[in-house]
């Protein structure tokens, strides 16, 4: 038991290990989606799923980069890109990746194509709608798209109502766990879109959600530059973005997946 303890320990302090808006934001984004999905989508993933829910699985991804199994796999949580890019060239540098996952962009590409593929065997698709909830939460976390010479925030200092942490844990946990929701009542307290945001949000393509978040990012490295001791000024400050982006990640699941089973 001890010998696990410190592994997950070491595992929760590597560069590029924390986990997107954690348990309740994830399983919020999941909940939200379920709730725009259409009649067949809905059908099509109760057979995938059997017994387990979108949002009991939206954190399996996060669960199992323990597993040697599933070594490769962590870089595809997030993708650091230099700081001051505009979207040409934040765009090209999406483009330009190996052929194989490296980051949330290219394998978030590969599990919707798996997904999407009938000739895949039904555990190649349960595991790539996993992937797919799990990776479309984690790309609407500013930091999870953050610069590289930081990690994503990750080697950034800070303080958060005088307990030491850094910029990305804020935004993976504390942002998000702060008004005390449980993941049912958050998704029910966000979910206010209306029917010209769903639209527009589900139009957009990836690298636009991408884009957005790399964007967030700006005056979130601007505030841990001008106080890196954030106390309770701080949630009123950034929560209208944690709103929104996790109610963009749900709407915007919602229409992936209703796109992958529409035929």
């Amino acid at each position: 038991m001890f010998l696990k303890r410190i592994i997950l320990l070491v595992l929760l302090c590597a560069p590029g290990s924390a986990f997107a808006w954690g348990t309740i934001g994830h399983r919020a984004v999941a909940r939200i989606a379920e709730n725009h999905l259409s009649a067949k989508a809905k059908r099509e993933i109760a057979r995938l799923l059997g017994s387990e829910t979108l949002p009991l699985v939206s954190t399996w991804p996060d669960e199992v980069r323990s597993d040697p199994q599933y070594k490769e796999t962590g870089p595809w949580h997030y993708l650091n890109v230099a700081a001051g890019l505009d979207l040409a060239a934040f765009t090209a540098q999406l483009t330009a990746t190996a052929p194989a996952p490296t980051d949330a962009y290219s394998a978030l590409q590969l599990m919707r194509s798996t997904l999407k593929d009938r000739s895949k065997t039904a555990a190649e698709r349960l595991q790539a709608l996993k992937f797919v909830v799990h990776l479309v939460g984690d790309v609407h976390q500013p930091l999870h798209v953050g610069r590289a010479e930081d990690r994503g925030g990750n080697g950034i200092p800070v303080s958060w109502r005088g307990r030491d942490t850094n910029l990305h844990s804020i935004w993976d946990g504390d942002l998000v766990e702060y008004p005390g929701f449980t993941y049912s009542e958050m998704a029910a307290a966000y979910d206010r879109a209306t029917r010209a945001q769903i639209r527009q949000w589900q139009k957009d393509d990836m690298a636009t959600w991408l884009f957005e978040s790399y964007q967030l990012c700006t005056p979130a490295y601007a505030a841990a530059a001008a106080s890196p001791k954030f106390d309770y000024h701080f949630y009123p400050a950034f929560a209208p973005a944690v709103e929104q982006q996790i109610l963009k990640a749900g709407i915007r699941l919602a229409g992936v997946l209703n796109e992958a089973f529409a035929n």
